[in-house]
């Protein structure tokens, strides 16, 4: 009698390994069927994104929607690398939801920090990026007046070669004290329309650190 409750006790042993067994596999299978889903997924975006900026015009003039009012936007030619790159992160939705994170009055606004999405990273903003710099493309005709659009970048000794940020961006306020950042910035592009709302951004109230006490906020950036 005990031998048959052994063998039965086994038998159900082994009928539960089977189950785990086939459960896991279900569950691998599925994982796997989900990431195969979202590769798709990530492909078809990617080639909707470039047919996108296939269609763009030679200075594409993008919308750059914030919770204050819209910045119309022109982006420069005889930058390409930067304006491919800024197209490309506005189509694919890069910016939607970021934040101006730092704001000075009679200076600059500053956004496109993927860290501001989240609030728990109130202490990086600035920091953040897609995980790349773009190449300098410092011209003398392209001067920091008011509503120049222009890139961000670490400081001389970290970054001798003044490569620019992957996705962080500033607009002029005010061309006077901008002026001094002529050729060691890279000015991709220029306010078309909403230099009121640039000036509404920058009147926000701010922080000992130049950040907005409520947020400002990129609702999305879009092309006209």
């Amino acid at each position: 009698m005990k031998k048959y409750i052994v063998y039965a006790l086994c038998a159900a042993v082994v009928l539960l390994i089977a189950a785990a067994c086939g459960n896991k596999k279900k569950a691998e299978a599925a994982a796997e069927e989900q990431a195969a889903a979202e590769a798709e997924q990530v492909k078809q975006d990617s080639i909707k994104v470039e047919k996108k900026l296939s269609d763009l015009a030679e200075e594409p003039v993008f919308d750059i929607v914030t919770n204050y009012g819209t910045i119309k936007i022109k982006l420069y030619k005889d930058t390409p690398l930067h304006k491919a790159n800024f197209a490309k992160l506005a189509l694919s939705g890069f910016y939607d939801g970021l934040l101006f994170h730092r704001v000075i009055n009679g200076f600059m606004i500053q956004g496109g920090d993927p860290l501001t999405k989240d609030p728990a990273n109130a202490a990086k903003f600035g920091t953040g990026g897609p995980g790349y710099t773009i190449p300098a493309e410092i011209l003398p005709e392209h001067h920091h007046r008011k509503g120049a659009l222009a890139a961000a970048r670490r400081g001389d000794a970290a970054n001798p070669m003044k490569e620019s940020s992957g996705s962080q961006f500033y607009i002029v306020q005010n061309e006077q004290t901008c002026a001094q950042l002529d050729g060691a910035y890279t000015v991709f592009g220029e306010t078309i329309e909403g230099l009121d709302v640039i000036d509404k951004i920058a009147a926000v109230e701010t922080d000992p650190r130049d950040r907005p006490l409520a947020q400002v906020k990129i609702v999305k950036i879009k092309a006209e």
